[in-house]
């Protein structure tokens, strides 16, 4: 007799995965179809394909059912970090329900029980029985029910990448461990997903290590003493926690499971398919493919479905598709990756070179990217270029890899020669990924590219900002492909070698794949904004122009005076002591500042001060948040924010700054991120100069440490009260509008109407209250927080509020708007068509969902003022180039402009500066702009 199989899905973990691996499908309604997509494609094929099913006569899709489970009753924080189910999602989840049991799946909710509980289950009771169990998912939590008779199966793997199959030996091949221990790896590193904490810093080497070592997690919990360095103390402290931990993380494997569920027989046999009401259903989500296929089957006429879908076949088939589920026309989509051959060639003599350069010089456009040895961009060293010109055509140029048997290569300065007069070349248009990094990487060997046309990072961000922007993800998402990883070929953390220790042939397909990728991904991208015209504006207008006056603004740096922040950092640290001498004493004994541990335990066991909220381990928590609430009432408190405040200025500025010097400038040379905040804000690391804080004495005192050289001065320009302009222009409120043209104190203007006093009895008490309802309804501040921020009443903050909503009735009703229009598209705009995605603006979890909206009122604010910046860097640095002037822009910090200007020339720059700033756009509010000078940056404000 033949042994039976069942073939268990974990439907809630396909769902997931094709929501998010997935473009935003949508049929003629609009409604979204995607995650349906995903879950039919992958159903078909476990049920056609026996490799997959093994035979399997028996079988579910098992999900999870809504609410709360028991997992819950033991931990309050179980799951608490994950946000609420996309509303995309949810719409579609009754649907994809449909159409599993029309395709003949049985299929598994029950109430108050996870589906990993009930697959354990099912896999138990089938065991008892003789049949083996196939299931399929991609959760590694499962991975503890394998054994003789259950295997996992990943079918979402993809691009040529093998399926994942995990038996016994599979499991101890892929963690470590085997399936028995599982159990004891997931409890000690965690998981993140689930919101289950397991040992700080305790990541899948150590748990490997210390199983292996001890041979159970109760071993290693026995001998904790022995495990020495801070990874000890930590599993120290969290032995209290592990044995809940591991609760969490047990898949239970003897659920209560319905009658008619028990036994599995022959509840789990699969049906034939019901052909009329898939096509019905395929039709309805607009499954033009599968229609057809259905159509054809049942000799049925067509149903003229509205929108073309991909054939039955794998999910690379979505990848050339639009955002709204209708196919990219030809020339302008990319074939999925299965269909493209790799012409990937490695050039190494002259004569190919040249074949090349031939090439790049009569195509319309190339793909460009550089190998190096450092992200340091001012520092690295370059190791190869590599070029396409079209998808699946590409070459990689070496020109220093360093390792023994390296083959002959081209030199650095023959092939920079032989390229120079093509990379700078204005008439020879060139796309890349992230091109001002090449940029720079060039300008260390003199060489300055130029005809960057397109970049495919700043078209992902244009886009798409709520989305990730490396090329990896954007292949995956855009293109279905799985591309070749820098670890792949380079190794990991300590073992990491740098590129031009990478063999050639590895480094080839690394590289060219690269440059190919990029192209592809361009002609996938730059149609749907050329589609648009306030996308185009935003890119074309704003953020590739402005990437190239960052990479100026890099490349220029900033001096420092170290001498000045050494003297900082002394006085700073005698502040320290100082503050850590009067909290022994509050104290009464020492203890150590920084551990969050002993703190907790002389603030709430010693002193017995209220525990504000707690960590995910259940200790009360001593973050900066709950040590603010505790200093309005206790003096220790306020000393332990002062002395945090102390340590994070000098460990970020005052030490750090003179050792990120760059010695070959003299200067401290910061990056800008162009694609990271959602709003167009840009980011500052390395070191981060948007973030000193300046709203203390000494915080101020660092910025006197930048400073101009002899002859020169640094000139702040800087935008006033910008947000609140722009809200005056979005909004068309009569009130703002008349405040901002007379040229009124706006702060006072608002105080003098909703405290209802003449303009000129205003008091600086109720100017403030005015600037901060002025700021915080800017941010949608609610009642509770301004009574929080003002320290009043939360019926006076009400009060308040309303009064202003009354003298400024079109605030009101642009938030009211703005709140609807937010819910109907997912988004928001700038003035200039910027678009601000909100993820969790229709969330059924009421704070996010509140969160969402606020953060919709303020992103065109926010946005909007991000565009103005960098509208006027692009035209201030257009005029510095034009007028051939020796000014230099060296800083960008949110609404402010630094410039390098000599003492000659700081009278025009001043003037110009101005002017350019105000006129960058007209809003129907004059725009007005700070101008100062001084021989450093604390002095030029």
């Amino acid at each position: 007799m033949t042994e039976k199989t069942q073939l268990l899905v974990d439907g809630s973990s396909y769902l997931y995965r094709a929501f998010h691996a997935l473009p935003d499908l949508r049929n003629k309604a609009g409604e979204p179809t995607g995650a349906i997509y995903g879950m039919v494609a992958m159903l078909r094929r476990l049920r056609t394909d026996p490799k997959l099913n093994r035979g399997a006569s028996l079988g579910a899709v098992v999900f999870d059912a809504p609410g709360k489970t028991f997992r819950d009753d033991w931990y309050d924080q179980y799951k608490a970090n994950r946000a609420s189910t996309p509303t995309d999602l949810v719409a579609q989840i009754p649907r994809i329900h449909g159409i599993v049991r029309a395709m003949g799946w049985p299929l598994i909710m029950i109430e108050g029980i996870e589906a990993d509980d009930v697959i354990g289950t099912l896999a138990v009771q089938a065991s008892a029985r003789g049949v083996r169990s196939v299931i399929s998912t991609g959760d590694k939590d499962l991975a503890q029910l394998v054994n003789e008779q259950v295997t996992l199966v990943n079918t979402m793997a993809r691009d040529g990448v093998p399926l994942e199959w995990l038996d016994p030996a599979g499991v101890l091949a892929k963690f470590g461990v085997p399936p028995d221990r599982i159990v004891d790896y997931l409890t000690l590193v965690g998981d993140t997903v689930d919101n289950v904490p397991g040992v700080e810093k305790v990541g899948p080497k150590t748990a490997v290590k210390w199983l292996q070592q001890f041979g159970s997690i109760d071993e290693v919990m026995a001998q904790s003493a022995t495990i020495g360095g801070a990874v000890g103390e930590n599993l120290r402290r969290a032995l209290d926690w592990l044995p809940t931990a591991r609760k969490l993380v047990t898949v239970k494997l003897d659920c209560e499971l319905p009658a008619g569920v028990v036994g599995g027989e022959p509840v789990l046999e699969f049906k034939a398919e019901d052909d009329s009401l898939l096509l019905q259903l395929f039709g309805e989500a607009g499954f033009r493919s599968w229609t057809r296929e259905l159509e054809e089957r049942l000799g049925v006429a067509s149903a003229g479905v509205a929108i073309s879908t991909p054939g039955p076949g794998s999910l690379g088939s979505i990848a050339s598709m639009s955002a709204d589920g209708s196919d990219i026309g030809p020339g302008q989509g990319s074939a999925p990756a299965a269909e493209i051959v790799k012409q990937y060639e490695l050039v190494c003599d002259e004569e190919r070179l040249q074949v090349w350069i031939d090439q790049i010089s009569s195509a319309p456009l190339t793909s460009f990217d550089t190998e190096t040895t450092s992200l340091d961009q001012m520092q690295a060293e370059l190791v190869g270029i590599s070029l396409s010109n079209e998808p699946g055509r590409a070459c990689y140029i070496p020109v220093a890899h360093h390792y023994a048997g390296a083959p002959h290569q081209l030199s650095r300065d023959y092939v920079l020669g032989k390229l120079k007069p093509w990379l700078e070349s204005v008439q020879h248009l060139k796309v890349g990924q992230h091109l001002k990094y090449d940029t720079h990487v060039l300008e260390n060997y003199g060489v300055r590219l130029r005809g960057i046309e397109h970049d495919t990072l700043l078209q992902s961000y244009v886009l798409e900002a709520h989305r990730p922007h490396d090329m990896d993800s954007m292949a995956a998402r855009h293109l279905n492909r799985q591309t070749i990883k820098f670890e792949e070929v380079a190794g990991k953390g300590a073992n990491q070698i740098t590129f031009d220790q990478v063999a050639l042939d590895t480094a080839c397909d690394y590289a060219a794949e690269d440059a190919e990728v990029t192209m592809q991904l361009h002609q996938t991208l730059y149609p749907h904004i050329a589609a648009d015209a306030k996308l185009e504006y935003i890119y074309r207008a704003i953020e590739l122009p402005t990437a190239r006056v960052l990479q100026r603004m890099e490349r220029n740096g900033i001096l420092i005076d170290s001498h000045l922040l050494a003297v900082q950092s002394e006085e700073l640290g005698r502040k320290m002591m100082q503050l850590e001498r009067e909290s022994h004493a509050l104290a009464g004994h020492p203890f150590n500042m920084n551990s969050p541990k002993q703190l907790g335990e002389i603030l709430f066991d010693e002193l017995k001060l209220p525990v504000v909220k707690k960590t995910a381990s259940g200790a009360p928590s001593t973050d900066e948040e709950v040590l603010a609430k505790l200093a309005q009432d206790y003096p220790l408190p306020k000393l332990l924010l002062d002395y945090r405040s102390l340590a994070k200025l000098k460990g970020t500025y005052t030490d750090k700054l003179p050792r990120m010097v760059n010695p070959r400038t003299g200067r401290v040379h910061t990056s800008y991120s162009q694609a990271v905040a959602v709003t167009g804000r840009l980011a500052s690391t390395d070191p981060n100069l948007q973030n000193i804080p300046i709203r203390t004495a000494e915080g101020r005192r660092v910025r006197e440490a930048f400073i101009a050289p002899p002859g020169h001065s640094l000139v702040s320009a800087d935008y006033s009260q910008i947000e609140l302009r722009i809200m005056a222009h979005i909004s068309g409120d009569a009130g703002l509008l008349h405040a901002f043209a007379e040229g009124l104190d706006v702060h006072q203007a608002t105080a003098s109407e909703v405290f209802g006093v003449p303009l000129a009895e205003v008091s600086s008490e109720q100017r403030r209250y005015a600037k901060v309802i002025n700021f915080g309804l800017i941010y949608g501040m609610s009642a509770f927080g301004l009574a929080a921020n003002l320290g009043i009443e939360r019926s006076d903050a009400k009060n308040y509020i309303e009064r202003y909503f009354a003298r400024y009735p079109g605030v009101a009703q642009y938030m009211d708007e703005t709140r609807k229009l937010a819910k109907l598209q997912g988004y928001v705009e700038t003035v200039f068509g910027r678009r601000l995605w909100l993820a969790e603006i229709n969330s059924p979890n009421g704070p996010r969902r509140q969160g969402a909206e606020r953060a919709a009122i303020n992103a065109p604010m926010q946005g909007t003022a991000a565009d103005l910046i960098k509208l006027a860097m692009v035209a201030v640095q257009g005029w510095l180039d034009g007028s051939k002037l020796k000014t230099q822009m060296l800083l960008q910090v949110h609404d402010e402009l630094i410039l390098e200007v000599p003492d000659a020339e700081l009278n025009t720059v001043k003037s110009e500066v101005n002017r350019l700033m105000v006129g960058v756009a007209a809003l129907k509010v004059p725009l007005e702009v700070g101008i100062g000078a001084g021989p450093n940056w604390d002095k030029a404000h």
